[in-house]
């Protein structure tokens, strides 16, 4: 074996039968044996975890750093724990080190009903030999690890599998998302497209201008579809770079807002107010840009015409508070707590276009940062979304 010192706990509350074990262990080879006695069940389970602070054997000391053991010889009679309750309690507080029983004559059949239970070996007390001790040792270490390379085979193959369904169903979302997405604007385009092209005689320049304007809007609108995707995808590959600059958040979120409103035109008023101190803060502009845009812009949409959508800052305790709040159409309750989810739509949003995409993007850009999303909407009432981030 590799390793080169075996670390072992013998749970033995027979002075005669500890003694006797601690002979055979002294002839087998004590520059790679290290053996710590406990009498009592509970005092084994503290000494596997950790929690041990005494030792027990003559000049045996073992720091707290080694109390880690590689296995455990254990008396199934202790004064408190008898049976095969010794050994399922033992495994239940510490289920990852293996268990060789030790049984009298007479206990035979309960040391092969404690195989079953899941120990590796058993050894009868007045049978053990050299010999016999370092082989039931070995074996057991040598089973143990082989057993744990299957379960953290078996986790694995678990883990892919799961991951392969999620990225199956991540596609079908997927696709039916473009489809869905892509055709609304392409059919806009190509119904103008037909009339400009066809009609174009019996036009008005105002309503060649209004089909332009129509042509633009939906290219514009699969445009930022596209960059969601791409985002998006940049995010899943673990592309996305982190590029944090010093920052005065007060300016940036006013031309920020500048920019939103005059996209929002008249339809919408949104008002920014800041608290505290003017702040440098450290932080990747194009990812803050991604996550208020986001917010805001979601805040819109889901709004009535000509309302209003509050947009806050507020610097202190060395973090950077957002909030966007609106009075929009709400999210139902049974919906909050799937909105991150890739491609998840509350179930009101009706005819509303969107992809769901963006709270996705707006939690994977705040981890960059360190920061977090709070969410608290009622539905027909509005949505308030906080956001937090370290200013350094």
């Amino acid at each position: 074996m590799e390793k080169l010192t075996i670390h072992i706990l013998l749970v033995e509350d027979s002075a005669s039968d500890a003694h006797l074990l601690r002979q055979i262990f002294l002839h087998a080879d004590q520059e790679q044996w290290q053996m710590l006695h406990v009498e009592r069940l509970s005092e084994a389970i503290d000494a596997s975890r950790e929690k041990f602070t005494s030792a027990l054997d003559n000049s045996q000391i073992v720091s707290q750093r080694q109390r880690r053991f590689d296995l455990v010889l254990l008396d199934l009679s202790l004064p408190d724990s008898i049976g095969l309750d010794t050994l399922k309690e033992f495994q239940a507080a510490v289920p990852d080190i293996p268990v060789v029983v030790l049984t009298g004559l007479d206990d035979e059949d309960l040391a092969l009903q404690a195989l079953a239970e899941g120990a590796q070996d058993y050894l009868v007390k007045d049978q053990i030999t050299i010999q016999r001790l370092v082989r039931a040792i070995r074996y057991a270490i040598e089973r143990s690890e082989i057993l744990n390379q299957l379960r953290e085979s078996e986790e694995r193959t678990r883990q892919a599998l799961a991951k392969e369904q999620e990225l199956n169903e991540l596609k079908s979302n997927f696709v039916a998302m473009v489809s869905h997405e892509f055709r609304t604007p392409m059919t806009t385009i190509r119904t103008a497209v037909d009339i400009l092209e066809y009609n174009s005689d019996k036009l008005t320049d105002d309503r060649r201008i209004k089909y332009f304007d129509r042509i633009q809007n939906a290219i514009n609108q699969m445009l930022h579809l596209l960059d969601e995707i791409l985002f998006l995808s940049k995010t899943e590959a673990a592309k996305l770079e982190y590029n944090p600059t010093l920052v005065n958040l007060e300016n940036f979120c006013s031309e920020l807002t500048d920019i939103l409103q005059l996209n929002a035109g008249n339809q919408h008023s949104i008002i920014f107010t800041f608290q505290g101190e003017p702040t440098q803060a450290k932080i990747d502009e194009d990812l803050l840009n991604c996550i208020l845009t986001n917010l805001i812009s979601n805040a819109i949409k889901y709004s009535p015409q000509n309302s209003t959508i509050w947009f806050d800052l507020i610097c202190q305790d060395r973090l950077a508070t957002f909030q966007v709040r609106d009075r929009g159409i709400g999210i139902p309750l049974k919906d909050q707590t799937h909105l991150f989810q890739t491609f998840y739509r509350a179930s009101n949003v009706g005819i509303i276009q969107g992809t769901g995409l963006g709270l996705t993007i707006v939690k994977k850009c705040l981890e960059l940062h360190g920061g977090h999303i709070q969410l608290e909407s009622e539905q027909g009432v509005g949505t308030t979304v906080i956001v937090t981030m370290p200013l350094q």
